[in-house]
């Protein structure tokens, strides 16, 4: 018999509460008190939430072995997303890819891995000490930006790598772009691969048919999900699902006890009970009223002068990412810094575009969207930035189909300064990651090519900002002897 769960539920937040109601004396960590103890700065915002940033007390359970109030809420996080078994996360996302990773592939064995992936997915790749296949993604010349992978490099993957082990695809991508994952999900379990999905930007996927579907909805065996990237959770919060007979969750179970604080954050876990009754609880009429917004914000910006408002491609995309590209000789980080001087602050830029981040807003609910619009119309004004060519964006980002660009063991090497003009054929000696969006441009261990240099040169002159690359700045990059 199949129970169904009250999904208004929310046991961990209301067990907090009712722990704070009691005014409990703290003889315990942490050292706050319940927010008594308070610096001379800040006690007005923090002395309210820190009534519930409490330890593992008597009732309150325990996240690394739950047996109450944590259970209850995590068995309400699995049924709400369609999961055999789901998992709290208060180190994000990357602690999520991390275990996911650790708790499914072995020293040696053979994975494939999407180019355009976050670095966390390199890190666990790397820890794993496995062998990964680089799958190379398609790329919008329109956007200006790397999507998914197809179906016919994986097949090709297959064809010429058949011995792999699992495969880490990343759905939809930060800009919201979605592709054809339910093909290439089935053809992976023919082969009995499991498919591992970085699912950072679509924790808010199954709220209902507005949106794209899940990837769990599409078959994937394990998905990791940053719930506070687009549900109303708090920053580090994020969810883990495992729905698979190829994966075992409890290999991933103990990474995340290895992985993850011994002391998770209380207020993080309450924001992760929360976000999960928004988004289970949301309606039909919420997904009206939510669409009715958008399409109003969207129609206000088409009618700016200066830029373009990105219609997602062929397999579409996620309605709470909007992409406006510059049509002025402001470059899309221009037009952020701009943006911010009014106040209005985007997810993140790149060379041409800027992209915003919208909320899953419930039907009644309020967003300053024309304020957002009048201030892009006012910056375009204000700049008096003269029209660029109509040619379509260069594409800076694009990488071979299938690639084995190097082996983990053998970056133990020295390396060296080198400049930019005299880099070419080198290996590069660092990861160079623009950030946001977190993904790497050049990976440590890849060999630089033309395009690579034209591409660096291309985000350094129009502003980006970048973790690695330490000698960009000065025109310099760190390849290997």
């Amino acid at each position: 018999m199949v129970i169904i769960m009250d999904q208004n539920k929310t046991p961990l937040y209301d067990r907090l509460v009712l722990h704070a109601s009691r005014q409990p004396v703290s003889l315990h960590v942490p050292g706050h008190k319940y927010g008594l103890i308070n610096g001379l700065n800040g006690e007005q915002f923090f002395r309210e939430i820190a009534k519930i940033d409490v330890t593992e007390l008597s009732g309150l359970d325990d996240l690394h072995e739950p047996e109450g109030v944590i259970l209850e809420a995590e068995a309400l996080l699995a049924e709400a997303y369609g999961a055999e078994k789901s998992f709290f996360l208060v180190n994000g996302s990357t602690v999520g890819n991390l275990a996911m990773i650790l708790g499914t592939l072995r020293e040696n064995e053979l994975v494939f891995v999407q180019r355009n992936c976050h670095k966390s997915v390199l890190n666990g790749v790397q820890l794993a000490k496995a062998k990964p296949v680089f799958l190379g993604p398609e790329v919008d010349e329109n956007w200006g930006i790397a999507g998914g992978v197809s179906l016919k490099t994986v097949q090709e993957a297959f064809e010429a790598y058949p011995d792999c082990r699992a495969m880490i695809l990343t759905y939809p991508n930060y800009y919201g772009m979605v592709n054809d994952l339910k093909e290439i999900i089935e053809f992976a379990h023919l082969r009995k691969v499991p498919v591992l999905i970085d699912e950072a930007h679509g924790a808010h996927l199954a709220a209902g048919d507005l949106f794209p579907p899940s990837a769990l909805e599409l078959g994937a065996d394990v998905v990791v999900q940053s719930a506070h990237k687009t549900l109303p959770a708090m920053t580090m919060g994020s969810f883990l699902h495992v729905n698979s007979a190829l994966v075992s969750a409890a290999g991933i179970e103990k990474y995340l006890r290895i992985l993850q604080s011994s002391s998770p954050s209380y207020p993080i876990m309450a924001s992760l009970d929360l976000a999960r009754k928004y988004m289970a609880t949301y309606l039909k009429e919420d997904q009206v009223y939510l669409k009715r917004e958008l399409a109003a914000f969207k129609n206000e910006l088409r009618k700016i002068d200066g830029v373009k408002l990105l219609e997602f491609p062929e397999f579409g995309g996620d309605p709470l990412k909007v992409t406006i590209q510059s049509e002025t000789n402001l470059t899309g980080y221009q037009l952020l810094g701009l943006l911010e001087e009014k106040g209005i602050f985007a997810e993140l830029a790149d060379p041409y575009n800027v992209l915003f981040v919208l909320p899953l807003l419930k039907e009644g609910m309020s967003f300053p969207f024309m304020r957002v619009a009048e201030g892009i119309r006012q910056v375009l004004k204000e700049s008096s930035g003269s029209k660029k060519d109509a040619k379509r964006p260069h594409v800076y980002f694009q990488k071979e189909k299938i690639s084995v660009p190097f082996s983990y063991e053998n970056l133990d090497r020295p390396v060296k300064m080198v400049p930019l003009e005299e880099a070419e054929n080198y290996l590069c000696g660092e990861h160079i990651i623009p950030y946001p969006p977190g993904v790497p441009f050049l990976l440590r261990g890849e060999r630089i090519n033309a395009r690579d240099l034209e591409g660096l040169l291309l985000l350094k002159e129009a502003g980006a900002r970048f973790q690695g690359g330490s000698g960009l700045s000065k025109g310099y990059i760190k390849v290997f002897c």
